[in-house]
């Protein structure tokens, strides 16, 4: 009997080969093992009623020229045999608390509550998620730290239990080599050394106040501003100035019309700042409406002109956007008939990504659209690129099921009409088949676009911003931590923190791999993992 030309699919690609008729199906997949390197028993040949088998008799199958085969499958190995690891295996029992502790995907470290410490433990546990305030702290040194053999050394003291940003840097480095909950006491005697406010006591009597973590947030940052400038240089910018201070241009304009007759003009100004508020009134619903109204506020001062005071209004736009932003719902307020501090319990919602344009200056809006635009584009090609590989892998399943005669049941007159234009003619076809790329083709298909399109975007960002270490050259930011507080008052209450979860790196690569999109959830020295949508409901309320 005649050999029949046969084509077999394998992983996008096609082998043309000749089947014997007389063999069987062992033989046909010795064979295919010669072409792909599947060895026999991991092939999976689909055919009409199921898979090849090995004791099928392939003169029964009644093939015709031209058939085609769907083969899956990969080969067991390199075909080299066994080898020793490079590395040797270590599992977690094995490991030092420390080594758990840095190992990919670890649990973070909480932190103890100390008496009312929440609003610190949650400030904390978000500053710490900034790599290059990590990378800065574990540089510093402050002037006349003691060594160890020295005699304030040898008491157990050190001059980090007297300085704010080197008790910092051995806080974050001790929550590195564990996973146990924390006592952060050593910074917390530094801040209340360093800002007296933090230790009053509460008015019972029995320990200390609850505080308000964005003045902590505040605090810390000031002094992390000051500390860390003078340790790398007087002259340069210090690691906070960077990453994140923004500036602003301001307009203040009198109200008055008599003003503006008598020939008064606005002031121009400019304005230096490491946080931007969200202003909160019965009108604010939302995080842009909040910003907008911090943005323009009403003052009252002398007029020179009417000698006499006088309503102005401020009008800022932001000229220089850090890489971090950070953004204070201004919830607290002092009310002056009660003469105590309330708290603003209206519900307003915050989106995952924060495009600022709208509020900067028309100079920096121009340099900023361009790449903003740019990365849109960027990430719609690569959600097509993403819709393009499920919808591919669809039809490779369905053409799949297809050839193993388990696919979709066609309308029975459908099937006739195709059993009997199959009868009429025994030329084998000569329609084009369709070709299937493999999901390795896909990926290296999409990180050529990225990379092509990372390098549009490099040349996009305008030199200025370019040469301004530290600044957002895009006006978009993606949420990455919350510090929200839980309760009716100011003066009570308790205070948790969220970060999201980054990628784990790849230690080959060093580059970090996808994120699952869920959120470590800072309950002080409770740490838990929790989804996106428990973070979209911290929009207020109490």
């Amino acid at each position: 009997m005649a050999a029949v030309p046969v084509v077999v699919k394998h992983q996008g690609k096609k082998y043309e080969l000749e089947l014997d008729p007389t063999s069987n199906g062992e033989t046909f997949k010795f064979q295919l093992y010669s072409l792909t390197g599947v060895e026999p028993e991991r092939q999976k040949i689909l055919v009409k009623g199921g898979q090849l088998k090995d004791d099928t008799d392939l003169g029964s199958l009644k093939l015709k020229a031209g058939h085609s085969f769907m083969m899956m499958g990969t080969p067991a190995g390199d075909g080299n045999g066994l080898q020793r690891p490079k590395e040797r295996t270590k599992f977690v029992e094995d490991m030092t608390e420390a080594e758990v502790a840095k190992s990919a995907g670890a649990q973070p470290a909480g932190l103890q509550n100390l008496g009312n410490t929440c609003y610190l433990n949650s400030t904390l546990q978000t500053l710490r998620i900034v790599p290059e305030l990590q990378d800065e702290l574990m540089k510093y040194k402050p002037t006349g730290e003691p060594s160890a053999t020295s005699s304030l050394g040898s008491l157990g003291l050190s001059s980090s239990s007297l300085d704010l940003t080197a008790a910092l840097r051995d806080l974050y480095k001790q929550m590195s080599e564990t996973q146990e909950g924390f006592p952060p006491l050593v910074f917390l005697n530094a801040l209340r050394t360093q800002f007296p406010q933090f230790a009053q006591k509460a008015k019972n009597g029995h320990g200390f106040a609850q505080q308000d973590a964005e003045e902590a947030w505040t605090e810390i940052l000031a002094q992390l501003r000051l500390k860390l400038k003078q340790a790398s240089s007087p002259a340069q910018k210090s690691v906070i100035e960077k990453y994140f201070a923004l500036s602003s241009k301001t307009s203040i304009e009198c109200d008055d019309p008599a003003a503006k007759e008598k020939g008064e003009e606005a002031i121009s100004g400019e304005e230096s700042a490491l946080k931007l508020d969200c202003h909160i009134d019965s009108q604010i619903n939302h995080l842009r409406d909040g910003i907008l109204a911090g943005l323009k506020e009403t003052l009252e001062k002398r007029s020179p002109t009417l000698e006499r005071d006088a309503l102005y209004t401020k009008t800022s736009r932001l000229s220089r956007l850090p890489k971090y932003l950070t953004v204070h719902f201004v919830r607290f307020f002092w009310k002056r008939d009660s003469q105590k501090k309330a708290k603003i319990l209206r519900k307003v919602t915050f989106p995952p990504e924060l495009d600022v344009v709208e509020f900067c200056t028309d100079d920096l809006k121009k340099k900023l659209v361009p790449v903003r635009d740019k990365i849109r584009d960027v990430r719609k090609e690569v959600e097509d690129v993403e819709r393009a590989k499920k919808r591919q892998k669809r039809m490779r399943k369905v053409a799949e099921e297809e050839q193993s005669g388990s696919g979709i049941k066609e309308p029975l007159a459908k099937k006739k009409k195709a059993e009997a234009d199959k009868e009429k003619t025994t030329e084998p076809t000569t329609e084009p088949e369709q070709v299937f790329k493999t999901d390795d083709e896909i990926d290296a298909e999409r990180a050529a676009a990225i990379l092509a399109a990372k390098k549009e975007l490099l040349s996009l960002v305008d030199p200025e911003l370019a040469a301004d270490d530290g600044a957002n050259t895009s006006g978009i930011y993606e949420l990455r931590g919350v510090i929200t507080h839980q309760g009716a008052s100011a003066d009570s209450g308790h205070y948790t923190s969220y970060v999201k979860k980054e990628g784990i790196e790849d230690p080959n690569t060093g580059k970090m791999g996808e994120e699952d999109g869920n959120w470590w959830w800072f309950n002080d020295d409770k740490v838990s993992e929790v989804s996106a949508d428990k973070v979209e409901t911290l929009s207020g309320g109490g």
